[in-house]
């Protein structure tokens, strides 16, 4: 199924073009227009799916077997120091567009790329409550 007003279903058909790096019969991997770093890169499924909650499993274990792929061959070629590989879910957790990707970001010793969180506390109440309710 595709979005026809989805912007990641016409990069991942080719109706929009964009720089492909990797392509398979589910995916697209191309390189982010607007990129955090050099040679940051996205895994959209040719598939339209929202986010990772309507993905299926084997499609989403794929998704990281490429991302495994992508990264190793990229970090090679580019000689980056590390990679972080970010995929977000709903707005709250940065999801601007409602199309599934990852994103594969090259990391640079003092790039300065901003990702990151204030570390908390797992306090003895939280810990409990989760416990309590995953079994």
């Amino acid at each position: 199924m595709k979005d026809d007003n989805c912007i990641f279903c016409k990069l991942a058909s080719g109706e929009i073009p964009s720089v492909t790096i990797y392509e398979d019969a589910d995916f697209r991997v191309i390189l982010d227009l607007s990129p955090a770093s050099k040679g940051h890169a996205l895994i959209i499924p040719k598939e339209h799916y929202r986010n990772l909650y309507d993905l299926d499993d084997e499609l989403a274990a794929k998704a990281l077997v490429l991302a495994k792929k992508m990264i190793c061959k990229m970090k090679d070629i580019l000689g980056c120091d590390g990679y972080n590989i970010v995929q977000n879910n709903e707005e709250p957790a940065g999801q601007t567009v409602f199309h599934f990707h990852m994103h594969l970001i090259p990391r640079y010793e003092g790039d300065q790329v901003g990702l990151g969180w204030k570390m908390g506390e797992l306090t003895e109440a939280d810990k409990e409550e989760i416990l309590n309710k995953i079994k």
